[in-house]
């Protein structure tokens, strides 16, 4: 019996593509945006048999890629080829409305039956904007923000919240599977995903200041943070984000950089912006904001958003 020498992934996905899903290899894929989400994103992408195309302002980091067998493309719109498929992971609302819009970018090349999947961090305003402009130029526009740091997403462990069209999620599903692992649909309304993907990340940053407050608490009465730490995220709070934030702020290892404090300010801008355009108050995202802008005027804004741990510290007096 001939043993496969392809990943296991890949043999899961032709499988289910033989069941009725479209074929990964009659589709042109585009990839804009490489860094540290990005960059292992496109990899699996390109790893599941999609024929790829990347672009990146800095078109070094994508050196990887195209070693792995992806197209470089020159500008944004030169990864859209007509009626395929777009994925864009980009920082912000400017840098997704430069890549999409205007001569260089992707939607006039997309056309009819195009589909631009946005996976960044957006305002959910820029969303419904950009549907709007897709459904006018016959393609479709679909929201598909992501939960996990760089080493989930190169594990293709990233948690997806999608909305948008009906038949074109079901058309981009075997994609998105070849990139996390779990889907979870939010209707036809795109900037429903958004709104969940900055309510996340509001829950996530509220943890880290939560278990910096409580980790310095202990340490000031004489108790190991590490220990305390291991009995709570093993027991009351068994689940990834304080087991593995946690660890990290119970021994202040902050070194590796999964998530930039200058990007979170921006989300939690967008949590508070929802806010109150929704009026719904949310005391405690006003509270996170000022501590992650004073992180930022220390000079911490590239570091990782873990260390709004050091702010709560230093209010504390530890060093």
């Amino acid at each position: 019996m001939l043993v496969s020498s392809r990943p296991h992934y890949v043999i899961a996905l032709e499988a289910k593509f033989e069941k009725g899903n479209i074929s990964s290899m009659s589709e042109n894929v585009g990839f804009i945006g490489l860094g540290s989400m990005g960059s292992p994103m496109a990899l699996n992408v390109l790893k599941a048999g999609y024929k790829l195309t990347v672009y990146n302002r800095n078109a070094s980091k994508a050196e990887p890629l195209t070693n792995a067998g992806a197209k470089l493309a020159q500008r944004p719109a030169d990864v859209a080829t007509p009626g395929n498929i777009v994925i864009t992971m980009v920082a912000n609302d400017e840098a997704l409305e430069s890549v999409t819009l205007g001569p260089d970018g992707i939607l006039e090349r997309l056309g009819p039956n195009g589909i631009h999947i946005s996976m960044s961090t957006v305002s959910p305003e820029i969303s419904s904007r950009l549907a709007e402009l897709h459904a006018l130029h016959k393609s479709t526009y679909i929201a598909a923000p992501v939960f996990g740091r760089p080493e989930a997403a190169a594990a293709q462990k990233l948690w997806i919240a999608i909305a948008g069209d009906k038949e074109a999620k079901a058309r981009i599903r075997p994609l998105l599977d070849a990139m996390g692992q779990g889907v979870y649909d939010f209707g036809e309304e795109p900037a429903k995903a958004n709104i969940v993907k900055v309510s996340g990340n509001f829950m996530i940053a509220s943890a880290i200041e939560t278990m910096s407050e409580m980790l310095n608490l202990a340490e000031k009465n004489g108790i190991d943070r590490e220990q305390i730490m291991k009995l709570f995220n093993t027991t009351l709070f068994a689940a990834p984000i304080y087991q593995n934030y946690g660890n990290n702020i119970a021994a202040r290892n902050f070194d590796t950089v999964g998530f930039q404090m200058q990007l979170a300010l921006k989300d939690i801008d967008l949590v508070l912006a929802a806010s109150k355009k929704a009026q719904s108050p949310m005391p405690f995202a006003s509270h996170l904001h000022d501590r992650l802008l004073t992180g930022i005027a220390r000079g911490r804004g590239d570091r990782d958003w873990m260390e709004m741990a050091t702010g709560v510290a230093e209010d504390s007096g530890l060093k």
